[in-house]
């Protein structure tokens, strides 16, 4: 299986719910749906929740301590109402709470329901629960590189090595306009391959990875290469804050797909973002190949675009320039650039 050969291509489109389709109509049993749907405590609570993170049946059911087959009756209801969205991951299907678009019938309804239930406040054993299955996540995710660290370089190529993207995320770099060039940070820099790039595009560069083995590997190649600019930090996104980062240009490749909370990634480094400061982020587009979850230690079987679009815009970014590649192997990549509104 080869991936040397690349053409840019348009990005997958997800399909859409009846509710949520473009060129749906508005109607009274629409309305009735969605009304009926959010009409509820629990429901409520479900939609407050799925604005964070995507969960399947068994995790939502244990988030709120009831049966599978009851939570399985209200994500049917919220679904069908087009409130929440589905994708398949493995042998697991995923909820997430549906990206609203003007085009939509009911978007005004929908934007206001879900600025509603952002205001409310999480009970505490919500949140425990939450945070014990993100921190499950993370913790199967580090297992998995500490145990094949050595198998890295392998393991990436059989889905998307870093030459395939390495000198379109470089000439996107190089194409994006910062007010300063002090300080970049790259997330998960893997075997070390892009900081030489960094270290010669900036004064000072921060390599951050959660993995103590991932993290020796990129710190012998910057030193091998000579960079005297790199500086590593052991810790996930969340730390950044902690070590006072405050980057001019963030880059993240090829990292989302393997995080337990991809939309807290993008918050996370928002508040790690200068104004005026980019952050450029290459990943997997959305894909059904099961296999990679297991031998390259994926959560998550890449992202329909608009995934990326929506946590960006959550996050306080705005959209930049975007560039998608397909694959001889039946992947897609796509690069993603966006920005931090200057004060």
């Amino acid at each position: 299986m080869t991936n040397s050969a690349v053409q840019v291509v348009a990005p997958a489109i997800a399909t859409d719910s009846p509710a949520t389709a473009p060129n749906a109509e508005l109607s009274a049993e629409l309305l009735a749906a969605q009304l009926k749907a959010a009409a509820d405590p629990l429901r409520i609570e479900i939609l407050a929740v799925l604005a964070q993170n995507s969960y399947a049946v068994s995790e939502l059911a244990r988030i709120f301590d009831i049966g599978q087959s009851g939570m399985s009756h209200h994500l049917k209801l919220l679904t069908g109402a087009g409130l929440t969205t589905t994708r398949r991951e493995g042998n697991s299907i995923f909820y997430r709470r549906a990206m609203v678009t003007p085009v939509q019938p009911l978007a005004g309804l929908q934007h206001a329901l879900f600025a509603s239930v952002d205001q409310l406040g999480l009970r505490a054993d919500i949140c425990a629960q939450a945070e014990a299955i993100a921190i499950e996540r993370a913790a199967a995710s580090q297992q998995f590189f500490a145990a094949n660290a050595d198998k890295f370089r392998a393991q990436q190529d059989l889905i998307a090595s870093f030459p395939v993207y390495g000198e379109q995320v470089s000439q996107l770099l190089n194409n994006t306009p910062l007010a300063s060039r002090h300080l970049a940070l790259e997330v998960g820099p893997g075997q070390g391959e892009f900081l030489p790039m960094l270290a010669r595009r900036f004064s000072h560069v921060v390599a951050l990875d959660n993995s103590d083995e991932m993290l020796s590997y990129s710190r012998a190649a910057a030193e091998a290469a000579g960079l005297g600019n790199v500086e590593f930090i052991l810790g996930d996104t969340a730390t950044l804050a902690q070590h006072r980062v405050l980057a001019d240009c963030i880059v993240m490749n090829m990292v989302l797909h393997h995080t337990p909370s991809p939309v807290d990634i993008f918050k996370d480094l928002s508040r790690a973002l200068a104004p005026g400061g980019a952050l450029i982020v290459t990943d997997l587009c959305r894909h059904e190949q099961d296999w990679a979850r297991a031998n390259c230690g994926d959560l998550w079987q890449g992202f329909d675009p608009a995934d990326f679009t929506g946590w960006a815009g959550d996050a306080g970014l705005s959209e930049g320039q975007s560039l998608y590649i397909a694959l001889r192997n039946g992947f897609q990549v796509q690069l993603r650039q966006f920005f931090k509104p200057s004060n």
